[in-house]
């Protein structure tokens, strides 16, 4: 029989998805867990079963040395930084992964975070919290030059997302884009003529050893005097103390995280400061894109593959 157990959090409290996922299969454990598990309390609540459904948990080779008799691994979400696929794929375990099945939520975010910075939402806020009347004088997404890292399935939906407002867009990414580019008047460009010709730069790439800290001390100066920071992808991919410095110094005029390189603790220096606005990784979390991710997850557990050498490509 098969016996699947489910250690996301966000799927495990979802009734629709408990509901789908258990008119599938009749044998289905689910995590009780109010925090993401990890190390022996993740071994023990995956031992003894086949199928597994996790989201941000670590799963590297340590854990599956434990764990021989899982076969299939279903990623509820996108991100594969916490996944050794390595390791799966040399285990000969199948893994099922759905790249931006949550693209719309996390491109509607990235705007709104735009929209906020621009229009100094987070400063006046924090001001009038305080009993402070600031009126900052702020600046209209409309016209702005906008600078993508990242061209994917989330930095294309955010690029249909600000044609409305009449952007340049500039982008770059190690693939080629050629024709949706051209369909979307989209600039590609390299990594440092993108920062220092963009007033608002947003990351939509993966973290792996290549992106790790790509945005440090150099690419912050790089960018001009005035311009604004959103990291809605995944932490590690900015120098979070270069980042306060760059904010504090006022040659960032603003930034926004959704995402850190140590959740759920962000980086206190920048939550002290006026001119960041952060949320607690929120970008996939709203109703459409968890039930998406979870039904993606729940038909992984059938179309599962056993990874190739450098997958997902």
């Amino acid at each position: 029989m098969t016996k699947i157990a489910v250690a996301s959090r966000s799927f495990a409290r979802n009734p629709t998805l408990r509901a789908e996922l258990l008119g599938k299969y009749s044998d289905v454990t689910f995590t009780e867990s109010p925090e993401v598990i990890g190390g022996a309390e993740l071994v023990a609540l995956l031992r003894g079963h086949d199928r597994a459904i996790v989201g941000l948990e670590l799963v590297d080779d340590a854990i599956l040395a434990q764990l021989p008799e899982l076969k299939i691994i279903s990623k509820y979400g996108v991100g594969l930084d916490a996944i050794d696929v390595e390791a799966i794929r040399r285990r000969g375990i199948k893994l099922a992964w759905t790249g931006g099945v949550n693209r719309r939520s996390v491109s509607e975010l990235t705007l709104s975070f735009a929209i906020a910075l621009l229009h100094r939402v987070p400063e006046t806020s924090v001001a009038l919290r305080g009993g402070q009347w600031l009126k900052l004088v702020g600046q209209q997404l409309t016209g702005r030059t906008f600078g993508i890292i990242g061209c994917g399935f989330v930095g294309q939906d955010l690029v249909k997302l600000l044609e409305p407002f009449d952007c340049r867009v500039l982008a770059h990414d190690i693939r080629d884009y050629a024709d949706f580019y051209r369909r979307h008047r989209v600039t590609p460009v390299p990594l440092g003529q993108l920062l220092a010709g963009s007033d608002m730069v947003s990351l939509h790439v993966p973290l792996d050893r290549t992106t790790k800290g790509m945005i440090g001390a150099a690419e912050l100066t790089a960018m001009r005097r005035g311009s604004f920071l959103i990291n809605a992808a995944r932490g590690g991919l900015i120098d979070e103390d270069a980042l306060a410095d760059a904010l504090r110094s006022g040659h960032l005029a603003g930034a926004a995280c959704d995402v850190f390189q140590m959740e759920p603790d962000p980086s206190p220096r920048l939550l002290t400061l006026p001119n960041f606005l952060g949320t607690p990784h929120i970008g996939g979390s709203t109703a459409e894109a968890q039930l998406a991710m979870g039904r993606a997850a729940i038909e992984g557990l059938e179309t599962a593959r056993i990874p190739e050498d450098g997958w997902p490509c």
